[in-house]
């Protein structure tokens, strides 16, 4: 164990650990026109894998806002607070087995993760800006394909759901 000070104990440097609360942000427009980007690695099965745009607190303290905020700036360079914009909060929560494939990225023993999902309207279909070692691709679909699209279960039926929280 490491050194006390008062009464925390001082945990010694090892590796940093993803935390296992993630955002989901449907990025669309009026139209129902939603983006996906292509990760970088294929899904387990070799096809693509296309998705919303994800990604995990970077402290247990961060608001669930802030986070959808910075992965959509970091994942597609799109400011959520840009004129025009609207980011929602879905009030929504999915909980899942995290893939075996990237357990690594959690403290040993985490297994599930806990994705709150949330939709940033947008005023028009715009161009996107990846991170390379993160995405290789961007496009704009139409919700319905966009959802048959998603690799991941859960961002399919977010975005089936996104007529029901995108404003008229």
């Amino acid at each position: 164990m490491g050194a006390r000070v008062g009464d925390e104990p001082v945990l010694p440097d090892g590796p940093s650990y993803k935390i296992p609360e993630s955002v989901l942000v449907v990025i669309h427009t009026a139209a129902l026109d939603v983006l996906l980007i292509r990760r970088a690695i294929d899904a387990p099965d070799g096809q693509p894998f296309w998705q919303s745009v994800t990604g995990s607190k970077d402290s247990p303290q961060e608001d669930w806002r802030d986070t959808a905020v910075r992965e959509v700036w970091e994942e597609t360079g799109i400011c959520a607070h840009a004129s025009g914009c609207t980011l929602r909060d879905w009030g929504l929560e999915n909980v899942y087995d995290i893939y075996p494939q990237w357990l690594h990225r959690y403290a040993p023993g985490v297994r599930r993760n806990t994705e709150h999902l949330f939709s940033l309207q947008v005023p028009a279909i715009q161009p996107v800006v990846l991170s390379p070692c993160e995405h290789t691709a961007w496009a704009w679909w139409p919700w319905c394909e966009a959802a048959d699209r998603c690799f991941s279960p859960s961002n399919a039926e977010a975005i089936l759901l996104l007529p029901q929280f995108a404003s008229p």
